[in-house]
């Protein structure tokens, strides 16, 4: 009876509750593009960490988790390999080339990362061979690059690196693509350690070596110790080094609590804003229906039936408006160029579509409350 009471009604004005449906989609699609942006920016600063087959990252002591800031001598890598409890563990180093696309186009700005081979840190090809020891020429690329580029195993990738004064071109052979491993908002090509030190940028081009400083370790447990215990058994063998696992090693990265905490601060208020507006509105209408409530009641319909009718139109114009919202914002999203960082996944837009859904019954609570307190001869006037 409630449902069917509150559809009549909303068929009866639809002109009027459609044009509000447009309001809580214009919500739905501001919190979706949101939700979306966070995720997106998210991923590109974390993809290569959060994909890692490691449990654990070493660090240089006291520089806060920072890749970037961390220096790690490859000794301890050889000594890390013999800690009790370890699987395996692997040398990570990371740097900055770009990657030359056309003459007549800009330079692509890449993470140039080297790795050990079939070791934690090094990823699986999912087009192509993985990336081998010898011979010392080739590159693993990430699928971004391989879009960007329309490169497949084979090609020539050719990168530019500043090494002393001068800019040098370096030609690299594909060996395979990986999946998305975007870091610090950059593409990702992998290299062997080796490789990685004689190409990346530095001051002196005659300085490398086929065992360079590194920035982390990745280490992945054999299952003999938890976590806790393993990383204490860890600082214990290694001098001068912290641990942390993987989502701490990516929050930590400079800036990634500052923004995701910015987006989440306006996604919070997009979410109050829609309550108050959604409130609003039903308060509106229920003190327009005051003589028809007044009438229902004096019939004999108890306050049950009066919540249960204004409840089912608040959820059935919120729903409506949702579904708008969410496909106006995916039709957007497969529109936009690919180097906007919007993404959506499904745990994410599963949560903000139920909390927008939420709102709705949250923001009408006090229209409901005035339902309840109508008495019939004062609303008839009598």
């Amino acid at each position: 009876m409630a449902i069917y009471l509150s559809f009549k009604e909303i068929w009866r004005n639809k002109t009027k509750y459609f044009l509000f449906s447009l309001v809580i989609a214009l919500i739905s699609v501001l919190v979706l593009f949101t939700a979306g942006l966070g995720e997106g920016l998210a991923t590109n600063n974390k993809e290569y960490l959060e994909k890692l087959n490691a449990d654990l990252l070493i660090f240089q002591e006291d520089v806060s988790f920072s890749t970037i800031e961390s220096r790690l001598d490859f000794k301890k890598f050889k000594r890390s390999k013999r800690i009790d409890g370890l699987e395996d563990a692997g040398p990570i180093a990371f740097s900055n080339v770009k990657v030359i696309s056309n003459q007549n186009e800009e330079p692509i700005d890449v993470s140039f990362i080297g790795v050990e081979p079939f070791t934690p840190g090094a990823p699986d090809a999912i087009n192509g061979n993985n990336l081998q020891a010898y011979p010392s020429k080739m590159v693993l690329i990430d699928q971004n690059i391989a879009d960007l580029l329309s490169i497949s195993p084979g090609d020539i990738l050719t990168i530019k690196s500043t090494q002393g004064t001068d800019d040098k071109l370096f030609n690299l052979t594909v060996t395979g693509v990986t999946s998305g491993q975007r870091y610090f908002f950059r593409p990702s090509i992998f290299v062997t350690l080796p490789t990685w030190d004689r190409y990346r940028p530095k001051s002196d081009p005659n300085n490398y070596s086929t065992q360079p400083v590194l920035n982390v370790i990745a280490i992945k447990s054999n299952g003999k110790y938890d976590l806790n215990r393993l990383s204490t058994i860890v600082s214990d063998t290694l001098d001068d080094i912290e641990t942390a696992d993987i989502v701490t090693s990516y929050e930590s990265a400079p800036g990634y609590s500052e923004q995701q905490g910015t987006l989440n601060t306006i996604k919070g208020f997009t979410f109050l804003i829609g309550t108050l507006v959604i409130g609003g509105f039903f308060q509106i209408q229920i003190l327009q229906k005051l003589p028809q409530i007044g009438m229902l009641k004096a019939i004999g319909a108890p306050n049950g039936l009066v919540s249960s009718a204004a409840i089912s139109q608040i959820i059935m114009v919120s729903l409506f408006g949702v579904i708008i919202g969410s496909t106006v914002t995916f039709l957007l999203a497969s529109s936009l160029p690919s180097n906007v960082p919007v993404y959506f996944t499904p745990s994410s837009v599963a949560i903000t579509v139920v909390t927008l859904i939420f709102i709705g019954p949250l923001g009408g609570l006090l229209s409901i409350r005035m339902a309840h307190k109508v008495e019939p001869l004062t609303a008839l006037d009598m």
